[in-house]
């Protein structure tokens, strides 16, 4: 209730002294003037210096010594006494009796009584009663007659509600303007997405603003996730500040991870701690992850258990993950169940793979179909794995199909891959582009090797002599592919810049590819050694395809010893040609061998 009842009215005529800006104990010099000055008039029978007498000893709380001044005026017919007698009356348990003078200063005019009488209709359950006098303080003009009267038509479902809201929040009402920028939030945004900029978005962060900038810290809250979805980081902080100074632990948080992102994790953890003590669950699993960060794991479970006492589901979670980082299996099933069975889909998703790296699939595949359905793209994933592994490829695609719509860059690959072998190129290039715009590299090396089938055949050109052309798209892939350490990437990439004439660029993707171990990037790179007169460095590199499998390098290394005269040499490496192959590399190696071979015996 209005402590100081109509305290528009007292304005309005000028009998209630407006606050200034001088310091506390000159106001308290001037109230006491004030109070003298009212008293005397008073007992000469002033009834306005009554009236105003008694709500200033009512807003002092000497209801004792405001009761008669307040009656006395009451009596003459002041309305904004009445309507303070019925504060003061509500204020000393005599609910009826409030009513009573409320009632007679709401039908004298007095909006804020119709506010007060309304109310206490609505907290005896009398909602026409409620609504009648709350609807009286609402046309008069009266902010919180607006609100109460929004708030009880939205508790009905009564589509007039966000009109009086907005009203009351026009009229300057904090709550009004915060509960108005909810609706229009939640009616464009999905619950959980605070703060999401959907057309009425802009409205919206109007009126969270207007009850920010009246310190309500919930609106600051919001109006700084706002300001943070859409990259105006500084302004955002100021205003998760502002409403974590005023006792919101959410913005504490918030607080904390945005001067997290910023570098600054000292100051962050001090957020977290501060949110995490007023029982944030989020900041705790934020202390708990930085904790274990540092190497200390007692701590980090201290807090992540903080966050789970605080129901916060991502704690077992991340006690889950926490044991299972130091080995105890045993612990981190227990956890990840905990979640999981509270409706955590990753924790689901981390028991059933903990599960089926333990041998059991049986019990694995429930929690996967568990967590994919509940929307984990990894357990859609993991379901695809699963099913692939048993040679149920159907089943199989249906789940990297549904990963792959979610974005999961590994299924979008295994579903272009299915599609190539189809023969369905196109939804291959599809899916193969989702992947490799993902960072996939094998995605990317498939998808240039779609585009290079489509390649009309380019004349070649004599090494040493580049020519600079245009790249074309499946280069720019696996160009992408290879740099990403893709080593048939590189091969390729190497084999491109050759055709082209350009040694040095070719020189390079064979040895980065060859060092990487690819025989194919080891064979080619002797190649081109060798045409450029470096025939001992291509021996080597010859030496390594070899070692790894490639025939060819093979008989290249028995024809380099046989012309050296190193026959029993020329002989060991043709033996290792014709078993390695494939079949025109094992009879040229053959006859070469049975050569070598009448040669020793001569």
């Amino acid at each position: 209730m209005d402590v100081m009842g109509d305290k528009a009215t007292l304005f309005e005529t000028g009998r209630f002294v407006q606050p200034s800006g001088r310091d506390g104990a000159g106001e308290a010099t001037d109230d006491a003037a004030e109070e003298v000055r009212q008293r005397l008039a008073a007992e000469a029978g002033d009834v306005e210096a009554m009236s105003v007498l008694g709500a200033l000893l009512l807003r002092r709380g000497d209801l004792d010594g405001a009761e008669p001044h307040l009656r006395a005026a009451t009596a003459a017919g002041d309305r904004a006494a009445a309507n303070n007698l019925g504060v003061l009356l509500h204020q000393r348990g005599y609910a009826d009796d409030a009513a009573g003078w409320w009632r007679i200063a709401a039908v004298a005019g007095s909006a804020a009584a119709a506010h007060a009488l309304g109310r206490h209709h609505r907290e005896r359950g009398d909602e026409p009663a409620a609504e009648y006098w709350l609807r009286q303080s609402a046309e008069q003009g009266h902010a919180l007659g607006a609100y109460a009267l929004a708030d009880l038509l939205e508790h009905r479902g009564d589509a007039g509600a966000e009109q009086w809201m907005r009203i009351a929040a026009e009229r300057g009402h904090r709550e009004a303007a915060y509960r108005l920028a909810r609706t229009l939030d939640r009616r464009l945004v999905p619950e959980g997405d605070v703060g999401e900029d959907h057309g009425a978005g802009a409205e919206a962060e109007l009126w969270y603003r207007q009850a920010a900038a009246r310190g309500h810290r919930r609106a600051a809250l919001h109006l700084g996730a706002i300001l943070e979805r859409r990259g105006a980081l500084k302004e955002a902080g100021r205003w998760y500040l502002t409403s974590a100074k005023d006792g919101e632990a959410r913005a504490a948080c918030a607080l904390g991870f945005l001067l997290r992102d910023a570098g600054d994790t000292e100051s962050a953890a001090v957020w977290w701690l501060r949110a995490a003590q007023d029982g944030d669950g989020n900041a705790a699993n934020a202390l708990g992850a930085l904790h274990a960060e540092r190497g200390e794991p007692q701590t980090a479970e201290r807090w992540y258990r903080a966050a789970m006492d605080a129901g916060d589901d991502n704690g077992a979670y991340n006690l889950g993950l926490l044991c299972a980082e130091q080995g105890r299996t045993a612990q981190a099933e227990q956890w990840y169940r905990r979640a999981a069975y509270a409706g955590h889909r990753e924790a689901a998703n981390a028991l059933a793979i903990l599960l089926l790296q333990g041998g059991d699939t049986a019990g694995a595949e429930p929690w996967f179909s568990k967590a994919a359905e509940a929307g984990s793209v990894d357990a859609a994933f993991n379901l695809g794995i699963l099913f692939a592994g048993r040679g149920e490829d159907a089943v199989a695609l249906r789940w990297y199909e549904r990963a792959a719509a979610a974005g999961h860059t590994e299924a979008a690959l295994q579903v272009g891959i299915a599609r190539l072998r189809e023969g369905d190129e196109a939804g291959a290039e599809r899916h193969l582009r989702c992947a490799a715009g993902g960072g996939s590299a094998e995605a990317a090396y498939r998808l240039a090797t779609v585009l290079d089938a489509r390649r009309p055949p380019v004349p070649a050109h004599s090494l040493g002599e580049p020519v600079h052309e245009e790249k074309s798209e499946c280069e720019e892939w696996y160009e992408r592919a290879a740099t990403q350490g893709h080593r048939r990437a590189q091969v390729r990439v190497g084999m491109l810049a050759a055709a082209r004439g350009d040694v040095v660029e070719a020189a390079r993707w064979y040895r980065e590819a060859a060092e990487a171990g690819s025989r194919n990037g080891a064979f080619n790179l002797g190649l081109l050694l060798a045409r450029e007169g470096s025939e001992p460095e291509a021996a080597v590199w010859w030496a390594r395809a070899a070692d790894a499998g490639h025939g060819r390098a093979a008989l290249r290394l028995a024809l380099v010893y046989a012309r050296r005269g190193e026959l029993a040499e020329g002989q060991r490496w043709a033996d290792r040609a014709v078993a390695l192959g494939p079949e025109e590399v094992s009879e040229r190696a053959a006859r070469l061998r049975d050569a070598l071979r009448e040669e020793l015996s001569a």
